[in-house]
């Protein structure tokens, strides 16, 4: 018999560099991880009656006609005592999550940041570029409401931001990413492998990897591919580089780069191009940009794969947008609506790809069902918790010459 409840904290695996907790930490993530799991599926549901029994009979009275965008729904619905008391609670939760991980990872960050020196300085792994600048797009806010977001260091050279957003992962998505919070990137790699039987890519970029959740066990499931896994964020590529060597994953390397500017790899560079839960924090003018780099790195016959959370479109109702847009307005995500608004088919295609070479498919993150019961088959996420996902991609056409050899 599997139980609803989320995983308890202590099945957290414990990697070398994982943050330690206290008892009383690890007692504050339980909580959270139970906390959030209320709030989003028990309490959550609480904002579908409130629109259907007092924000929407209002709207209609006022205009005389149904919402026609999930912007007006929200005008009502931020109005509702009901949604702002959630809204509240929702968000407190992410503050709380943000300052216990916090507090466990400054009470023991001289150990953490000399740990990381060790890694990093043995493994040849890590190559930070003091040149590189971090786009002001990425330093508005403190995303997900973390401070210092992925970028932000206490001191030069420490891994505060990169070991705060190990350590609590768990909590924000209820244990939903597994045991190593790489459910995300195991579910990348099960996919590639059931649609190429046998394929061996031989160089991986991944773009936007903060700490490798998801580049690591695509490192690990091709562990003769070369896997290169860049970002701009110089905390979170150290934690990045020492977690991978602390996992043993040699195949790996951690670089720092702008995915706006890939100059330093030459065209037709890599067999497989990808982005996991990375496109939603990028400003209107980069992405285009980063998927046009993506797509000039890529070999003939590669594959491009770029992991989200579903575009909004006329098949989503506005409820369910309005639900998925709280990100947005409430957790520091300021490209969260625009981003999920874009038509992927019509960027991909300006970027390289025609229609008929892409496709979109969903991908459900995955874990340990010893630890982990599993979701019911067709059981929908709960905007946010991060279990099922779209993948948006294409496979680079061979060129005619490379086709008939």
């Amino acid at each position: 018999m599997t139980s609803d409840l989320p995983p308890a904290y202590t099945a957290l695996m414990r990697h070398p560099m994982m943050p330690r907790t206290s008892h009383d930490e690890a007692a504050r993530f339980n909580f959270l991880t139970h906390f959030n799991r209320y709030v989003s599926g028990t309490l959550g549901r609480g904002n579908q009656l409130a629109y259907d029994a007092r924000v929407l009979p209002a709207f209609r009275a006022e205009h005389g006609r149904d919402p026609q965008h999930r912007d007006e729904i929200r005008e009502g619905m931020n109005r509702d005592p009901f949604h702002r008391t959630w809204s509240a609670l929702k968000r407190n939760s992410m503050e709380m999550r943000q300052m216990n991980g916090r507090q466990a990872v400054l009470r023991q960050l001289d150990a953490l940041d000399a740990q990381a020196r060790q890694y990093n300085e043995h493994s040849g792994q890590l190559e930070l570029d003091s040149g590189i600048v971090q786009p002001e797009y990425q330093t508005c806010v403190d995303i997900h409401c973390q401070p210092g977001g992925y970028h932000g260091e206490e001191r030069p050279g420490d891994v505060t931001v990169g070991a705060n957003y190990d350590v609590g992962l768990f909590a924000t998505t209820g244990g939903a990413l597994g045991a190593l919070n790489d459910g995300g990137g195991q579910a990348v790699v099960a996919w590639a492998k059931a649609n190429r039987p046998g394929w061996s890519p031989g160089r991986i970029l991944d773009i936007g990897c903060t700490i490798g959740h998801n580049a690591v066990p695509i490192a690990q499931g091709y562990p003769d591919a070369e896997v290169t896994a860049i970002d701009t964020a110089a905390p979170s590529l150290r934690y990045g580089a020492a977690r991978a060597a602390g996992l043993g994953v040699r195949n790996i390397r951690f670089v720092q780069a702008n995915g706006e500017d890939l100059s330093r790899f030459a065209d037709d560079h890599f067999d497989w191009v990808q982005t996991t839960m990375f496109l939603h924090e990028l400003s209107a003018a980069s992405l285009p940009r980063i998927l046009r780099e993506a797509y000039r790195v890529l070999k003939p016959g590669g594959l491009m794969l770029h992991v989200e959370q579903p575009q909004y479109g006329p098949d989503m109702p506005l409820f369910e947008q309005f639900m998925r847009d709280w990100d947005a307005f409430n957790n520091n995500e300021p490209f969260w609506s625009a981003m999920h608004g874009v038509n992927m088919e019509q960027a991909m295609e300006e970027a390289g790809f025609d229609q008929a070479e892409q496709f979109s498919v969903g991908v459900r993150a995955v874990v340990d069902p010893s630890i982990f019961p599993p979701s019911p088959d067709g059981a929908s996420e709960d905007y946010g918790r991060a279990a099922i996902w779209n993948a948006y991609g294409a496979w680079k056409p061979a060129r005619a010459q490379e086709m008939a050899a």
